[in-house]
């Protein structure tokens, strides 16, 4: 039985948000938010829309990206470094 992990309205947020990013792996959100597969499913299921928690999935299926393990040779980060614009 999964957990019943409680986030901030922001933390829900940024999980899928990182949940939509295709260079963001499944394991890293694990390791930032302790969140298993089996745990980011239910929380994308009762957070997004049917369709966009379906599309999701199709997404998921689809995504070579989604576990480091299985990632082409060269892909080791979660996201791209102009994702976040730094204040100067």
């Amino acid at each position: 039985m999964a957990s019943k992990k409680k986030f901030s309205e922001s933390d829900t947020s940024r999980i899928i948000e990182m949940a939509w990013e295709d260079r963001t792996s499944l394991d890293a959100i694990l390791r930032v938010y302790g969140l298993n597969e089996s745990e980011l499913k239910l929380l994308m299921k009762k957070e997004l829309k049917s369709r966009s928690y379906t599309l999701w999935r199709e997404r998921m299926k689809n995504s070579n990206l989604r576990h480091e393990s299985i990632r082409p040779e060269g892909i080791t980060r979660a996201f791209c470094p102009q994702q976040y614009k730094h204040k100067k």
